[in-house]
């Protein structure tokens, strides 16, 4: 298997009607084409919920024994959602969405970072573009951030830990592409970051930066209706005071 990065032997690629998935024989050695269909889950009364945010279409599963994932199908926003709403351009099957992002996943989650471990991806081609599909862990998390700030403040070592969490994935060269509140997720003990569609890895530049920047302006539009002490400058200088801490135990000690 040709991918962008090297996969271990517990990963999978079977052929299906019309495209391929990949899949992690370890996590889910019984998976099937089925596991993509939301109506094989809610034939089984496993479906838990849904949700429909910015360029996807989310349902949360329960697996059984205990599994629980993320069935993601990959929508397209903007304007190019009033042209086509799931479709994309092929270009082959690397450059695909839901297998970038899984490959992606599979890296990140296998250097130890707080992500969601990678099920499954499958790709449907037909003619000149494709639609697809990803299943990932479903984290035993409180919420996102955004959710959180809406119930209360956050205590200013949650901020630092935010910080930190970012920057952890900088320091491998992890550019998001959309880092906002919605896609940092709180647990009782850990940061998480979610959702690495589109997502790259780069050199250090000023895409740091960037990614600040949208995770602030994300931060003022979830919290403008809610009281002001949910988030303020001391919350986000907190944050950065945490990004700079990962940075400063990262730099070699001087001899």
């Amino acid at each position: 298997m040709n991918g962008r990065f090297a996969l271990g032997p517990e990963v999978k690629r079977s052929a299906t009607t019309g495209g391929a998935m990949l899949y992690d024989t370890s996590r889910a050695g019984n998976l099937s084409a089925e596991w993509f269909e939301p109506r094989y889950w809610e034939a089984q009364g496993a479906l838990e919920g849904s949700a429909s945010r910015g360029r996807a279409a989310t349902r949360f599963v329960n697996g059984g024994d205990g599994r629980r994932y993320v069935l993601r199908h990959y929508c397209r926003g903007g304007l190019m959602a009033r042209l086509s709403a799931d479709r994309f351009v092929w270009r082959g099957e690397e450059t695909t969405r839901p297998f970038a992002e899984w490959q992606l996943t599979y890296r990140l989650h296998r250097a130890g970072l707080p992500v969601p471990a990678p099920i499954a991806a499958r790709y449907s081609h037909a003619g000149s573009s494709y639609s697809g599909d990803i299943i990932t862990e479903r984290l035993a998390v409180v919420g996102s951030l955004a959710d959180c700030l809406q119930t209360g403040a956050l205590a200013t070592l949650t901020w630092i830990a935010i910080g930190r969490c970012i920057r952890r994935f900088h320091d491998l060269g992890v550019c998001h592409a959309d880092l906002n509140a919605h896609n940092v997720l709180l647990s009782e003990e850990s940061v998480y970051l979610i959702d690495f569609d589109r997502c790259q890895l780069r050199a250090p530049g000023l895409w740091r930066d960037g990614n600040l920047v949208r995770l602030r302006r994300s931060l003022e539009k979830v919290t403008w209706s809610v009281p002001a002490e949910r988030f303020g400058e001391s919350d986000w200088h907190a944050l950065l005071d945490g990004y700079r801490q990962a940075a400063a135990r990262s730099e070699p000690s001087p001899a």
